[in-house]
This record gives C-alpha cells, sequence and structure tokens, in this order.
C-alpha cells in the first residue's frame, strides 16, 4: 500500500492512514496546514486510493484555499490571547514570563519564541479552564477527577469513562466565553456521555448562550491551528 499519495494539482502530499474499524474511504485536511489525510479500511487497493483523491481534487484545492497558510510564531507575528490580536514584540530585559500588553505581546530574554509562547499559552489555558471546568461539575453535582491541556488536533476536548477531561491549550487563543462553552460542553458528558436531546439539555443548564460560542469556534477554530509553535 502507498504511504503518500503525490498531487500535482492541487500541489500536495496525501498521507494514508488504514484504518480497521473505517468502513469507506474519506479524506480530510490535516489541522494546521499539515497537508492531507485519506482513511481507508484494510485491504483497499492502491489504485482504488488513488482514484479517490483524484476524484476528489477539486474539494481538496477548495478545502485548502478555505484553510489558509500557516503562521510561524516568531518575533513580529500576530497571535490572539482571549480572541484579542497580540503582535509578539522582543524586549532588551532578562527573561521573564511573556507580558500580555494592550495590542502587544512582550517577550524578553533568550529562548525561542514558539515553544516560550506554547508554554505560557498551555499554563494560561489551564488557569482559566480547569476552574471553569470544576465549577460546571459543581453545579451539576457530579465528580471530576481531573482535567488536562494537550495539543489536540481532532477535537477540542473529551470526557473519559474514568471522569477525566482532556482540553486543547489552543483555547487559550480564542475568547474567553469560548473557552468556558468548551469546558461545560466536556463537563456535560459527565451526564450523557453522548449527544442526544439529553446532553444537549443538560449544556443548556449550564450554558444558556452556548450556541453563540460554538458557533465562533465552527467558523474559526481551524485557524487556531495554523499557528506554528513549533
Amino acid at each position: 500500500m502507498l504511504d503518500l499519495i503525490q498531487l500535482d494539482e492541487p500541489e500536495i502530499a496525501v498521507r494514508i492512514a488504514v484504518n480497521r474499524r473505517a468502513r469507506r474511504l474519506t479524506l480530510r485536511l490535516a489541522p494546521g496546514g499539515g497537508g492531507a489525510v485519506l482513511t481507508l479500511p484494510p485491504g483497499v487497493p492502491a489504485e482504488a486510493a488513488r482514484d479517490f483523491v483524484r476524484r476528489h481534487s477539486g474539494w481538496l484545492a477548495r478545502a485548502l484555499a478555505r484553510q489558509g497558510q500557516a503562521v510561524p510564531v516568531v518575533p513580529g507575528a500576530v497571535i490572539p490571547v482571549d480572541g484579542a490580536p497580540r503582535r509578539i514584540v522582543l524586549g532588551d530585559g532578562p527573561r521573564q514570563a511573556p507580558v500580555l500588553e494592550a495590542e502587544r505581546l512582550l517577550l524578553q530574554g533568550q529562548g525561542r519564541a514558539g515553544p516560550r509562547l506554547a508554554a505560557w499559552l498551555k499554563a494560561r489555558g489551564r488557569d482559566r479552564m480547569a476552574p471553569a471546568a470544576t465549577a460546571h461539575a459543581r453545579m451539576l453535582g457530579v465528580p471530576l477527577a481531573a482535567v488536562s491541556l494537550r495539543d489536540t488536533r481532532s477535537r477540542w476536548g473529551s470526557c473519559s469513562s474514568a471522569r477525566r477531561i482532556s482540553l486543547s491549550w489552543r483555547l487559550a487563543m480564542a475568547p474567553v466565553v469560548v473557552q468556558d462553552y468548551v469546558a461545560a460542553h466536556e463537563v456535560a458528558h459527565l451526564v450523557e456521555m453522548n449527544h442526544s436531546p439529553d446532553y444537549w439539555a443538560v449544556l443548556e443548564r449550564l450554558m444558556p448562550g452556548y450556541r453563540e460560542p460554538r458557533a465562533w469556534l465552527r467558523r474559526n477554530g481551524a485557524g487556531l491551528h495554523l499557528y506554528r509553535f513549533d
């Protein structure tokens, strides 16, 4: 089986992922400007995989155009913090934690901007979203074992049967209400581990205005994965 399918138009390498649970071929963009992924069941011939990608090359070109270009996080770049744009500016003082100012993000001392700001955003997101999740769980009267933050690519959060919640630290770049929405969304799964009408009723109790931040995330969420901190 092929590892990659190289397309000339659009110019992109499509990575192959064989999944035993897959029932059909699916093509999607990888988050963060990482190309495209074709997921297929075991046993699909290489030529069938190529044909599928060729037939969907028009969709892929349009999706790539909508996705935008990756943004390296370096001095001079603009990144959002709590939904507001901030320009990364280097200072000449000794190394310290990044300082959030009105329209800029001041970074002083030695060290690459990307990894330093990723760590800072992760800590900032944890300080905001972990207490929010705890407060939502308390409101529902349900136990919450732990809250962790990761750089998840396929989802903004998850809730396990062990009552552990995982959230994407990239949400620290989104408006605060969006961060709160995702925390509430996952806490609601402590009551209903599904997306049934009962689940949405629980979420409505936690956050009556959840539809607006949910819509923001659908419109703008993919853009948060375009920032490259490596």
